[in-house]
């Protein structure tokens, strides 16, 4: 195992200011990290909406959750919140800062931080004098693979053994998360083997077309499977769910839309045999998971946001037909994207993954 080209460190903050599936794939980071320094203490820095990503996680020392918005209030006591987490940042005492992105409340907490070593991204709109002072070690962030390959070119920039063939993601949830869910499956009439589909994403354009989505669950239903129907709490997403309950309208067909945390959806697919989705932050669970997986892309960067898993299958709207440009989304519109892509390929993808997994038992990811 090589050095770094850095002391060692005996604790290291990783900020990642960013979505759900922006700090999922992160985690790869703190596992790399942990080989290179046995015994370091790794915390991590964000947003509070996406610490139950890392709540289970068991690399993880402590989570700083930054509150914004409605959780903090405005003025004054928005500023007291901020820095009252700052100073117990700078308690901490770290070696290591690792900045993932460019939000300024990470920026800060690295400069308070009194780190020896300050990582941060070199980009042409940070690039200026304070910036490059918080962050004396830089490079440039490359898109060239996927966003786990970025992220971990960071700790290989600093001298860490990294192996992205051996990387995978950590997602994890509480027995108590299990056994929730163990019971909510009962009550629903789930017994035995399913398979998990998670129709949609916050974003609407990133969904496909329901009466296809139907009747892909009808088709399932059909062979015999049980199949569980999952969502945000999000009302628009429940909907959906429920208009596909509508359509299919087969007892075999079950919905735990809305009901579920992060960490019990956790533990609900890594129950499944399969999960079928769209580009979400459960699909990337359930790469992490090691649930085998089909997933639908529409107008994303796959190469950068593609499942991290050996047991997924890809299915893009643009192999279909014409797609707009990812940076030519409006992510506000309710127009879908996915249209390209019809049933056939789809059911495909779920005959071959289930014919190629459907014998094997998944691997519990207890804390």
């Amino acid at each position: 195992m090589s050095s770094s080209v850095f002391p060692a460190p005996k604790r290291v903050l990783v900020i990642r200011l960013q979505n759900h599936g922006d700090v999922l794939l992160t985690t790869p980071v703190f596992s790399a990290l942990k080989r290179q320094f046995p015994g370091v203490e790794i915390d991590a820095l964000v947003f509070a909406e996406t610490a139950p990503m890392l709540a289970a996680n068991p690399d993880m020392t402590r989570v700083w959750a930054l509150q914004r918005g409605k959780q903090v209030g405005r003025g004054l006591r928005r500023a007291r919140v901020l820095i009252q987490l700052m100073l117990d940042i700078r308690r901490r005492r770290y070696d290591w800062v690792l900045h993932l992105n460019d939000q300024w409340p990470g920026a800060i907490a690295a400069a308070v931080s009194g780190a020896s070593v300050r990582f941060g991204y070199e980009m042409e709109k940070r690039d200026f004098w304070l910036w490059r002072k918080i962050f004396p070690v830089r490079i440039v962030p490359t898109f060239a693979g996927h966003m786990v390959e970025k992220n971990l070119a960071v700790l290989a920039a600093l001298g860490v053994s990294v192996d992205v063939n051996n990387a995978p993601c950590t997602m994890g949830y509480s027995g108590q998360d299990a056994a929730l869910v163990r019971g909510k499956l009962a009550d629903a009439g789930v017994a035995g083997k399913y398979v998990l589909i998670h129709p949609t994403s916050r974003w609407f354009f990133k969904c496909w077309e329901d009466d296809r989505f139907a009747e892909v669950i009808a088709a399932l239903a059909a062979s015999g499977w049980q199949v569980v129907l999952t969502s945000a709490p999000d009302r628009r997403e429940i909907d959906l769910v429920h208009g596909l309950l509508q359509r299919v309208n087969n007892p075999a067909v079950v919905s735990l839309a809305g009901q579920l945390t992060l960490p019990q959806l956790a533990a609900a697919i890594v129950g499944a045999t399969l999960f079928v989705g769209v580009d979400s932050v459960p699909m990337h669970m359930a790469a992490a998971l090691g649930v085998p997986l089909v997933a639908l892309f529409g107008p994303t960067h796959v190469h950068i946001w593609r499942p991290w898993s050996d047991r997924a299958e890809v299915i893009h709207a643009a192999d279909y037909g014409p797609l707009i440009a990812p940076n030519d989304v409006d992510t506000s519109t309710a127009e879908r994207y996915l249209s390209n892509i019809p049933v056939p390929p789809v059911l495909d993808a779920v005959w071959r993954q289930l014919a190629r997994f459907g014998d094997q038992q998944q691997v519990a990811h207890v804390a």
